[in-house]
């Protein structure tokens, strides 16, 4: 019964001892597209996009385009972070694609920053 106990306990022990399976998984060079492409994606797909901010729509939303044409976002006030840019700025924008029944398919942007 000793041997059996021991058995058990080396057993769970030695699965708490092997490292978590981790790695990177933020975006990547394959979410890079552009406007045209963006608009094609399915649903709630990551992208990352370089471009330039319009205008502003109100409401936290705004028009961004890149050389293949424009696209509503959507960036919260919280996701600004301190950022200001105008319309000459060349940005990176990720986030996600919003598509919709009525309305024209949008992006939910989850970072930006400006480009160099």
């Amino acid at each position: 019964m000793k041997n059996l106990k021991t058995a058990l306990a080396v057993l769970l022990l030695s699965g708490l001892a092997l490292p978590a399976s981790a790695g990177f998984s933020g975006p990547s060079k394959n979410n890079a597209a552009t406007v045209a492409e963006a608009k094609e994606m399915p649903d709630e797909s990551y992208v990352v996009l370089q471009g330039y901010i319009e205008s502003s729509l109100g409401s936290e939303e705004y028009m961004f385009k890149d050389d293949s044409g424009s696209i509503k976002i959507e960036i919260d006030d919280d996701d600004w972070n301190g950022l200001t840019v105008g319309p000459d700025d060349k940005v990176e924008i990720q986030g996600e694609v919003d598509t919709h029944m009525v309305k024209p398919t949008d992006i939910e942007v989850d970072i930006i920053r400006l480009v160099k």
